[in-house]
């Protein structure tokens, strides 16, 4: 097995400058060539919702408007979001007095929304919907002196957000391993959360160690893996045994597509990479493959998966199967803020989702 750590529509469409054309060989192989296509992929609910929102507050506001950290972790939206006058900063304090701030998808900690309102920020609060759903179990456990094991990855945003809500009441469990190391002050008086993006098999593994030491523990009220990451990672596993390689497009960064790598090894591809653009597929890659998986994380544009399909068609992959797992129909509203266009109209966009440019 071989792993690498390595519709049209408003504002984030086919990239302005079009890259160029990896040109890979249509090198013989036992069989037919073909693509199995995993769908549900791209873009979810959450991801939307923010990107939306960051284009909607430069049509509203103008640029700059500010981004506290990447909106989502994906270099070619990021890029695009800066084309149109975004700028993206660490932290707050970098941030001139009186701006537009939006937070991103991630979630940001209560010491990040005070260290803006203490800067009189215009803050725009972009948060996926689900990664809020548990701040706020996180607040009321902690509120009712529970001890919280936060399953998760330290550093990533949506860890150091979702901790802050009850630093004191939370500990983080890193991977199942740590699940058998775990200290805690109560052992009648705790219950697990979860990172939203993380692998649904090892965060299962993770607490059944965790309740092997701690029968009492309790469950979230309700599954804290969002549907998108569960979703992308049915899909995966269905195609992952009848696939020679898999290609998952997505960006270092992205939790959930890193994990589409891993679920993909898992379940029997025999190599699986993640690119972050068709044209860092290797023509190495290829060689003996019939069978192609491709996938995407919650945060990739379509478009940069029609790049890969059109860069494999070139070397003889140019019949592709799409193999569907679920439908997904969510939307989630915009911010507040942004949910009248110039005039003071509702926008379409309001309850989330994009509408078709008009060439």
């Amino acid at each position: 097995m071989t792993i690498s750590s390595d519709s049209s529509v408003i504002g984030l469409g086919m990239p302005r400058i079009p890259r160029a054309r990896n040109v890979l060989k249509d090198t013989p192989v036992d069989g037919p060539k073909r693509v199995l296509l995993a769908a549900p992929r791209g873009y979810c609910a959450g991801v939307d919702r923010a990107v939306v929102a960051v284009e909607k507050a430069l049509e509203l506001y103008g640029a700059p408007v500010y981004v506290r950290k990447q909106i989502v972790h994906n270099v070619h939206v990021v890029s695009e979001l800066e084309k149109q006058g975004a700028i993206f900063v660490d932290e707050v304090d970098e941030v001139p007095r009186g701006s537009h701030l939006v937070f991103s998808a991630h979630g940001v900690s209560p010491a990040v929304v005070n260290a803006a309102a203490a800067r009189g920020l215009r803050a725009i609060d972009a948060t996926c919907p689900l990664v809020t759903k548990v701040h706020r179990e996180a607040v009321r456990f902690a509120r009712d002196d529970f001890e919280i094991l936060l399953i998760g990855h330290e550093g990533h945003e949506e860890v150091e957000g979702t901790a802050g809500e009850a630093p004191e009441h939370t500990t983080l469990v890193g991977s199942p391993d740590e699940a058998d190391t775990i200290v805690v002050r109560n052992p009648e008086k705790v219950v697990w959360l979860s990172q939203t993006t993380l692998s649904v098999d090892e965060t299962m593994e993770t607490v059944k160690r965790l309740r092997a030491r701690f029968p009492l523990l309790q469950d979230p009220p309700s599954d804290d893996i969002c549907y998108a990451t569960q979703n992308r990672q049915v899909a995966i596993k269905k195609i992952a045994e009848a696939s020679d390689l898999v290609l998952v497009v997505g960006s270092a960064n992205s939790s959930n597509s890193v994990r589409l790598v891993e679920v993909a090894l898992e379940y029997g591809a025999r190599a699986a990479y993640r690119v972050d653009f068709a044209s860092e597929v290797k023509q190495e890659w290829l060689d003996g493959v019939a069978t192609v998986g491709v996938t995407s994380g919650a945060s990739v544009p379509e478009e940069l998966v029609t790049e890969l399909l059109r860069d494999l068609a070139g070397a003889g992959f140019g019949d592709v199967q799409e193999v569907k797992t679920a439908e997904e129909d969510l939307l989630f509203s915009l911010p507040k803020e942004l949910r009248k266009d110039l005039a003071g109209n509702n926008d379409a966009r309001a309850l989330g989702g994009r509408v078709t440019r008009v060439e």
